[in-house]
């Protein structure tokens, strides 16, 4: 603040910032001017003018304000100077101004518009005002002289206006008006504000009473805002003024009370500040609208995303929608032929689910399934004929139209537009939901034929042999994984059993896989050994794996006479097997060998194992010993662990049973496919060879819940 204070002059300076409490500060600074000044007469002016300039600068110009006050024995200056430039409409030029600053701009009654009784207020009371407009802004001043300004006649008098008698004594009125402002915090904050604003108006004016009626545009029609007293009859003479709020709302101020030159000023100064409240409030109430909407989509996208399930995403949408977009809701598809059929419906009463239904079901001219079809040809909504009104909305994702969301309205009452807004970005977002979770049904219908392509349709009987099988897909049953097993005759009465797990997963991985079996079948087939085998599918994979390579584990298995089981068994980076003897002792089989495609040479030892009676190999993946449960691995130990207590088990079942305790290890969904593969000499099994046993299909973990 500067101060520059002289016998005869007194100046403060003073920059303020755009918050609301800047009224009340210009206010004190005038006060304390005039105080000195010894001008106390032009108080009741003074204050109501700066309130009115500093409130116009905080809200018009939203920047930090400079307030300068100048009082010397001829009277009061103010100036309110704000840092947005900008041009202020001229008219006729009433007293001196040449103090005003590098531009002066008067304003003539005439030229202020009905919502600018700021100003108005302003060009009344002041002796003289206009505006300066410079380099860093702009700025608007008013001077109150010690004579000849508001106290008299000639200062005052407005030609075509009220007399200045009547204006001099509605200042107090006008500031009393002023003092009452809307309380943010107030459950009701317009209809507590409209209701001070509307008692001191009353005892202002000595009115019997008054109302505020208004209709908000909602559906509601006119209601009363707030009363007091005696409300003017309709057919009786009072003072009426409109409240001119925008779009379709309307109101209207009345008060038991006669028109004059003292209540129009009062009673319009009201009815502004009424407005502005109303429009703020519908701003205000707007913004929450939206915000709310806003967080519904988000919501609702969410909800639809975490579904990729046709059926479950269909029963999804009616359940968003109602009861806070609708009283009933459907969904319908169409088939491939074009033709719509009821997927699923919701309503907000459950025992009117049924009629719903039967309505929805219903055929003829005027019923919900005649006017369904108008929507997929429009491509936008219709409406639907009582008594289920509402509209219908089209399913359209990526240009194809998948069906319609029909939703009913509430009764008594029309759906809003930005409902219908709502209701249509809803409908987009659920039908690239369903289209997704649809895409997502073809790619699980694609992986899961492709992957039944890879593992052998059944296992073989063989005599004095057991052999059990399980396989889990990894958590997303889109993809194709890259294990598989294999149990092929050879010559001489001998099987060979094999198990593998390419790299990666997809189709590339399949494609992989399916040459991997392939080459092991065609040579077997050829008589070639184990040796060769490996070597032969090193070659093939380094020349056409395309960066993919394989852990490989071969054995091939013979009857030996003494009711004993010969194994040959050949590594090649794949997981040691876990050989169960009959008295549930475990070890682990095998050695160590590279994996293939990675190098143009590979080392895959060979290694004899004898199977006794009871006695059982079991082959695994990676996907077995790499389940994690957090931070903790299944591994290998408690492989040996669990396979010990199944020694007395047939194949199918200890396959079966080391499955489900490897599921069983985490809640996760496995992260990479399961493959298990047990041989077991079982000297008892019937040597039917026509008899295949057949694999019981396991489900992924999203499948089975």
């Amino acid at each position: 603040m500067v101060d520059a204070g002289s016998s005869e002059q007194v100046i403060r300076r003073v920059r303020l910032p755009a918050d609301r409490r800047t009224p009340a500060a210009a206010r004190a600074v005038v006060r304390s001017v005039l105080d000195e000044a010894k001008l106390s007469g032009l108080l009741d002016a003074a204050l109501l003018l700066t309130t009115e300039l500093s409130t116009n600068a905080v809200v018009h110009a939203g920047t930090d304000l400079d307030l300068e006050v100048a009082a010397d024995r001829r009277g009061l200056t103010v100036t309110v100077i704000d840092a947005v430039r900008g041009v202020v409409s001229t008219g006729d030029s009433t007293g001196d101004g040449s103090d005003a600053g590098d531009r002066v701009v008067r304003r003539a009654p005439a030229d202020l518009s009905d919502r600018g009784r700021g100003l108005l207020l302003v060009d009344h009371f002041a002796t003289r005002w206009g505006t300066t407009h410079h380099n860093g802004g702009k700025g608007v001043w008013f001077q109150l002289d010690r004579d000849g300004g508001p106290a008299t006649a000639a200062g005052l008098a407005v030609p075509g206006g009220p007399p200045a008698e009547h204006l001099i004594s509605e200042l107090p009125a006008v500031s009393s008006l002023l003092e009452i402002t809307p309380d943010p915090y107030a459950d009701d904050s317009v209809g507590d504000f409209a209701a001070a604003l509307l008692a001191r108006l009353v005892d202002l004016v000595g009115a019997g009473g008054g109302v505020v009626r208004c209709d908000l545009g909602e559906g509601a029609g006119l209601t009363v805002l707030a009363r007091h007293g005696r409300a003017p009859r309709s057919d009786v003479a009072a003072l009426r003024v409109p409240l001119a709020l925008g779009g379709p709302a309307s109101g209207e101020l009345a008060v038991d009370a006669s028109s004059t030159a003292y209540t129009r000023p009062l009673a319009g100064l009201v009815a502004e500040r009424l407005t502005l409240a109303l429009e703020n409030d519908r701003l205000r109430r707007a913004d929450r609208r939206r915000q709310t909407w806003l967080t519904f989509l988000a919501e609702a996208s969410e909800l639809l995303a975490q579904s990729l399930d046709v059926e479950l995403t269909l029963a999804l949408i009616p359940q968003l929608v109602v009861p806070r977009l609708g009283q009933w809701s459907a969904v319908h598809t169409t088939d491939p032929w074009g033709r719509l059929k009821l997927d699923t419906a919701a309503h907000a009463d459950e025992q009117q689910l049924p009629p719903l239904y039967a309505t929805l079901r219903e055929t003829g001219p005027d019923t919900v399934q005649a006017r369904l079809p108008a929507a997929l040809r429009a491509g936008g909504q219709v409406a639907l004929p009582p008594p289920t009104e509402g509209l219908a909305i089209p399913l359209i994702a990526r240009g194809q139209l998948l069906g319609t969301l029909a939703v009913g309205r509430h009764p008594h009452r029309r759906h809003e537009p930005d409902e219908v807004a709502v209701l249509q970005d809803v409908a987009r977002r659920a039908a690239l939901a369903v289209d997704n979770a649809r895409i997502h049904a073809e790619r699980r219908h694609v992986a899961r034929t492709l992957q039944r392509s890879l593992l052998p349709p059944a296992l073989p009987t063989v005599r004095g042999i057991g052999l059990g099988a399980a396989y889990v897909p990894a958590g997303d049953a889109g993809e194709v994984g890259g294990d598989f097993y294999d149990v092929v005759p050879m010559r001489d009465d001998q099987w060979l059993v094999a198990i593998g797990d390419v790299s990666g997963k997809g189709v590339q991985a399949a494609t992989v896989t399916g040459l991997v079996r392939e080459v092991i079948r065609a040579l077997v087939r050829g008589g070639r050994p184990l040796p060769e085998i490996l070597e032969r599918i090193n070659e093939t994979l380094v020349e056409r794996g395309r960066g993919k390579y394989c852990t490989l584990a071969l054995a091939s298995v013979r009857v030996t006479g003494q009711s004993r089981l010969e194994v040959t068994l050949h590594l090649a980076g794949h997981e040691r097997p876990v050989l169960v003897r009959a008295d549930s002792r475990t070890f682990a089989a095998g050695s160590g060998g590279t994996a293939l495609g990675l190098l143009d040479t590979i080392s895959s030892p060979a290694e004899t194992l004898h199977l006794d009676p009871g006695d059982s190999l079991i082959f695994y993946t990676d996907g077995v010993t790499e389940r994690r449960r957090g931070r903790e691995l299944f591994g290998g130990q408690r492989l040996r662990e669990a396979a010990a207590p199944l020694a007395h088990f047939s194949a199918e079942v200890i396959a079966a049973r080391l499955r489900t305790t490897t599921i069983g290890f985490s809640a996760e969904p496995p992260r990479d496919d399961i493959a298990l593969l047990v041989l077991r000499n079982e000297p008892s099994t019937p040597p039917v060879r026509a008899r295949a046993r057949v694999p019981t299909p396991i489900p992924s973990i999203k499948e089975r819940a």
